[in-house]
């Protein structure tokens, strides 16, 4: 992209403004508006039927993502938060057990750890996936270590092979294979060596709020798994549990009436991300001080978010600068996801005082997320591109 190919573009302005997540990731069409509107009537027209509980609506929305993840299971629940939860209490974990978690996160995933009152051990990630780094992890495994519970960050895959590698070799003394659980709350669509993100691993956790690349109208989400032993407790745990304490973790039956339809659609959602994305690294090859997405040998990434670094000259004062520019100069939002939660949480951080992490504290001075999405047109992707490349260049040349 050259400079005079630069002026020109802003001179022509953005379409729209789109949030650095847009609220809602997909689009919906007349399709799910139909599928909504039959089932409400069906649901209302006899009090025998309702709006009932595990019903048909659920039963086929789950065949139809487990199908499409390659699993044996999905169950479907209220959100991922929720589903983090479960996985953890699946576990049984005690106070002494330990969880291995990234630092550049959002902070669900070691929340649901710290509310099981186990011992949250945080780890580096990659700085090219932002993914946990398996042999940072393979340093803080210990023999209390339970599960690792890495985060499918931003679209891109965790690299699961290695790390469900890692657990055999490093089995629980009790337990056996440490287990690999995903959080795959950003990452539905994503693929990782010929599967779907959320096939491997002993169980991954899927959101479909409004934000994510596919929605039931707003909230929802589900695990898949292939381990038969784990299903009839996370069935018995998302409705008030039976053998032991649970609670509601259900998604409603409008929501899954929409399910099926916005699965169908996902592949051509997460088709249009990929090609934004692709076109935006090579319109800014050559862009000063930073790092753009690349997409490792086996990944297919979703681009749930399009995540750059800038130089480590950069890091922190720079970078927000430069953040500054493209929202106050040319309405381009973006926002640090996510600056690592030992240092943002104050919770996380009370828990994690002794743990040391320089890698995550640098990357969180570093990095920051520009908005995608499958709706945005290719002139928008080049304003994107052309603000991106004057705001560096006036970072540049006041430093």
């Amino acid at each position: 992209m050259t400079e005079n190919e630069r002026k020109a573009v802003l001179r022509g302005g953005m379409s729209g403004s789109w949030q650095s997540e847009p609220w809602l990731g997909g689009y919906y069409g007349e399709e799910e508006v139909e599928a909504v509107v039959r089932v409400l009537r069906a649901s209302i027209r006899d009090t025998s039927v309702g709006f009932g509980f595990i019903c048909d609506e659920i039963e086929e929305f789950e065949r139809v993502f487990a199908e499409y993840i390659g699993t044996k299971y999905a169950i479907s629940i209220a959100n991922a938060g929720v589903g983090l939860d479960m996985s953890m209490r699946t576990l049984d974990l005690e106070p002494h057990d330990e969880v291995i978690v990234p630092s550049i996160n959002y902070w669900a995933a070691p929340m649901a750890v710290l509310g099981q009152r186990a011992k949250l051990v945080l780890c580096e990630v990659d700085p090219v996936t932002f993914c946990a780094d398996p042999n940072d992890v393979e340093k803080r495994i210990t023999p209390n270590t339970r599960a690792i519970l890495p985060t499918h960050m931003n679209g891109m895959s965790a690299p699961m092979d290695d790390l469900m590698e890692l657990g055999r070799r490093h089995p629980h003394p009790k337990h056996g294979p440490i287990r690999v659980i995903g959080d795959a709350a950003r990452a539905v669509g994503g693929g990782y060596r010929g599967t779907k993100i959320g096939k491997k691993g002993w169980m991954n956790i899927f959101s479909f709020h409004t934000m994510k690349n596919m929605t039931t109208l707003g909230e929802g989400g589900a695990i898949t798994t292939d381990y038969d032993e784990l299903v009839p407790r996370l069935r018995q745990m998302r409705h008030f549990g039976q053998d032991y304490w649970s609670t509601n973790y259900k998604i409603t039956k409008l929501q899954a009436a929409v399910g099926p339809i916005q699965v169908r659609r996902l592949d051509g959602f997460i088709a249009a991300r990929r090609r934004l994305g692709a076109q935006r690294t090579k319109l800014l090859e050559g862009c000063p001080h930073l790092v753009l997405p690349s997409e490792p040998e086996g990944h297919y990434h979703s681009y749930y978010l399009y995540t750059v670094l800038v130089s480590s000259a950069w890091a922190g004062n720079k970078r927000d600068e430069l953040i500054r520019l493209l929202i106050e100069k040319h309405g381009v939002h973006c926002q640090v996801l996510n600056p690592p939660v030992h240092r943002v949480v104050p919770y996380i951080a009370e828990h994690t005082k002794a743990q040391h992490l320089p890698l995550s504290d640098e990357l969180g001075k570093r990095l920051f997320c520009l908005p995608i999405h499958p709706c945005m047109s290719e002139e928008d992707n080049h304003y994107i591109s052309a603000a991106l490349w004057d705001a560096a260049d006036e970072v540049a040349s006041s430093s």
